[in-house]
């Protein structure tokens, strides 16, 4: 595993002035949870996919050979080429939807991330492992319409989880080249007990079966981690859950300051490291260097 030492959003505050960027944070967190409220219904229904013709598909031809009847052949490009960036596949947080996303998307689109796919699962999802499954049937369809081998993954929060678990437990690596969790427990949250009656707020929890399963030998797995986590995320408890800690995967852990949970997926820095992890060329690379290099020090609040 290796840690980035910081993603500075904000200067390290002791004392007083730590509780000063805390309220500024949970004030940041209250204006993105105003703004999603509002975004959310339009993320209700699934995304419209697209189609595109599989890469260096050849001109159409008859029984006798060539079409020569002066119709011209399809020649316009395919819109994903086998040789470009794969697809990133955007997975959401719990008893939410893919309008989350909604900034980041811009960011990656507009440079020059062409296949994004923002996938909604039920919030009345009860069991990750069964998340998981789906998420790899969707998986499994993006690669068979796009002509890729491989996807790109960001998951928020508990979306994370779900794709971490399908990478490392259903054999998801080999269609995962890298996975960005924001938020993500992926040592298990100790937040909000009462939430516990839903059973994958429990699975979510520090010691559950799924948190042990992740705990587990994975020798051999081909993703590449890149873990975003804050000192200010209130749902991290604590806050180090979020953190990849695992001997067999290639983990790069990003911390945040100056944030909440809920303004990872949307700020504009952590977007600009997100497209710089995603633009690393090979699995294996260290993306720390990649990851700073695009941030400043930018207030949040």
């Amino acid at each position: 595993m290796k840690l980035l030492p910081l993603l500075s959003l904000l200067p390290r505050l002791p004392g007083p002035r730590l509780s000063a960027a805390l309220l500024g944070a949970t004030a940041l967190e209250l204006a993105v949870l105003a703004g999603h409220l509002i975004a959310y219904p339009f993320g209700l229904a699934p995304e419209r996919r697209r189609s595109p013709r599989p890469p260096n598909r050849p001109a159409s031809t008859g029984a006798d050979g060539p079409d020569h009847s002066g119709t011209p052949p399809e020649t316009t490009a395919p819109p994903v080429a086998a040789a470009t960036a794969p697809p990133v596949v955007l997975l959401h947080g719990f008893i939410d939807n893919r309008s989350v996303f909604v900034v980041l998307r811009r960011a990656l689109t507009g440079h020059g991330h062409r296949h994004l796919e923002a996938l909604n699962y039920s919030p009345l999802t009860r069991d990750i492992p069964t998340a998981a499954e789906l998420l790899g049937r969707h998986v499994e369809e993006i690669c068979e319409r796009t002509g890729h081998s491989r996807v790109d993954v960001v998951g928020h929060s508990l979306g994370g989880l779900i794709a971490r678990y399908y990478v490392q437990r259903l054999g998801g690596d080999r269609r995962v080249r890298t996975l960005v969790t924001l938020g993500t427990p992926h040592g298990g949250t100790a937040v909000a007990p009462g939430a516990g009656i839903h059973p994958i707020v429990r699975q979510m929890r520090g010691g559950s079966s799924v948190i042990e399963e992740l705990r587990a030998p994975a020798p051999g797995c081909r993703t590449r981690f890149v873990s975003f986590w804050s000192e200010l995320d209130q749902v991290m408890v604590p806050v180090g859950t979020a953190c990849v800690d695992h001997p067999d995967l290639d983990a790069v852990n990003v911390r945040v300051t100056g944030i909440g949970h809920l303004a990872l997926p949307v700020h504009p820095t952590v977007a600009a490291a997100i497209r710089e992890a995603l633009e690393a060329p090979e699995a294996g690379e260290d993306t720390a260097t990649a990851a700073g290099s695009s941030t400043g020090a930018t207030s949040a609040a």
